[in-house]
């Protein structure tokens, strides 16, 4: 009685059938193209482009150090808007490549600290809640703090100005 009983379990354990293993190679190729696809779309393949035609890696570039200096405390300026008075706080980050330029700025911080809230008092809150107004008012303020540091050094010497945090009221 007990080899009737594995006789009839044996037949129900057969292989799966060719359908579902067809399915899953099937799936698993999709799978294959697309994580592929993905990952050379997020650039990661330049690596092997970069490298030359008989396969020398590229050397990479040295990239010149950056100098950091914020301008603490933050900016905090008034102005108004056709409703009501807004306030404006922003955190300000300087970044150059020489740090002589950075020294300057901290020599004549109030010029500079002066010409940013000039700038930022005369902005409109409609301009502002638009990133690109944002970036408008960053290139401004780039401008006009090169524009103290090229005439004490001769050259402008700061290479981005960077709004830290901006909040306004």
């Amino acid at each position: 009685m007990a080899s009737t009983e594995q006789e009839a379990v044996a037949p129900a354990k057969k292989g799966r059938s060719p359908l579902v293993i067809g399915l899953v190679v099937a799936l698993l190729a999709v799978s294959g193209v697309c994580a592929y696809t993905l990952y050379a779309l997020r650039g990661h393949d330049t690596a092997t482009t970069a490298a030359g035609k008989d396969g020398d890696e590229a050397a990479p570039a040295k990239a010149e150090p950056e100098f950091f200096l914020p301008l603490d405390p933050a900016f905090v300026v008034n102005f108004r808007d056709d409703a009501s008075m807004r306030y404006l706080q922003i955190g300000v980050t300087l970044m150059s490549h020489e740090q002589a330029a950075l020294d300057t700025v901290k020599s004549v911080d109030p010029v500079v600290r002066n010409a940013l809230v000039m700038l930022f008092s005369r902005q409109d809150y409609a301009m502002l809640t638009d990133p690109n107004g944002k970036q408008k008012l960053q290139a401004q303020a780039l401008e006009a703090v090169r524009k103290i540091v090229a005439a004490r050094t001769g050259k402008p010497g700061v290479d981005a100005v960077y709004f830290t945090s901006f909040v306004m009221q």
